[in-house]
């Protein structure tokens, strides 16, 4: 599962041909959640909410990108770093 991302001690990755909605994962300090790109919401998991608000930011910042590494994903490519958060 490669990380794209990583800011403020959250790890974003994507796994490889996952099911759907397009989503990635977000982890911090051991609580994990999957993050719907389309409707950036959180479809299973829970994060503390100082930092889901800041994966949320994140994600509409970053909405495309998710995208595009999405279908490279679909298609078993090599993902691209997304910039953090800063």
């Amino acid at each position: 599962m490669p990380e794209i991302s990583l800011f403020y001690g959250i790890r974003v990755t994507m796994y490889y041909n996952d099911h759907m909605p397009p989503h990635f994962h977000a982890e911090y300090n051991g609580q994990k959640a999957l993050v719907d790109i389309n409707n950036i919401q959180v479809i299973r998991g829970s994060l503390p909410n100082k930092q889901l608000r800041l994966i949320l930011a994140w994600c509409t910042i970053h909405q495309d990108e998710l995208m595009q590494n999405w279908e490279l994903a679909k298609d078993m490519k090599p993902l691209n770093r997304i910039n953090p958060l800063i």
